[in-house]
């Protein structure tokens, strides 16, 4: 099993409104990188379990944990003009984009702000915390998860 930190900005899809879906499940929509969207193909698996990290935001940080739920599949919003993530490039016979499902799986105690993160030596490669890295998904090591949900009460 492999441990992730996923970005969204809390006023387009926060931790709360995950746990307000049917059945706690959101499709991870709207990426737009290739890396990322390579690292949702190639090594995110069913099981997998990730950090759902509020960005762009008055207080950024960590709200609880998320759980992959369905392997990477064809983004539809990539083929639908009226959305903001359409790709006029890409074809439904060879989709350029992919998301993966997410469930909530627990609240952390504790919000973990970035703040904490900086500020904890046990966490100082962490890859979020890197200068110059915007990817929306970023893998987590074993050590930083075991780290991180201590900060986070769990």
């Amino acid at each position: 099993m492999r441990h992730w930190l996923l970005k969204s900005e809390p006023d387009v899809f926060s931790f709360a409104d995950l746990k307000k879906r049917p059945r706690k499940t959101e499709p991870w929509n709207g990426v737009r990188n290739y890396q990322v969207r390579n690292m949702m193909r190639d090594e995110m698996a069913v099981g997998d379990l990730g950090f759902f990290y509020h960005s762009s935001c008055p207080q950024p940080g960590i709200a609880g944990v998320v759980k992959i739920v369905r392997e990477a599949y064809p983004d539809p919003t990539q083929f639908d003009p009226s959305s903001e993530y359409f790709d006029a490039g890409s074809k439904p016979e060879a989709p350029r984009w992919l998301m993966v499902d997410v469930r909530w799986e627990a609240d952390f105690k504790r919000f973990v702000s970035l703040d904490d993160l900086r500020a904890d030596p046990a966490l100082a490669d962490l890859l979020i915390l890197r200068r110059g890295n915007r990817l929306s998904i970023t893998g987590v090591t074993d050590v930083h998860w075991r780290r991180i949900c201590q900060l986070g009460g769990l």
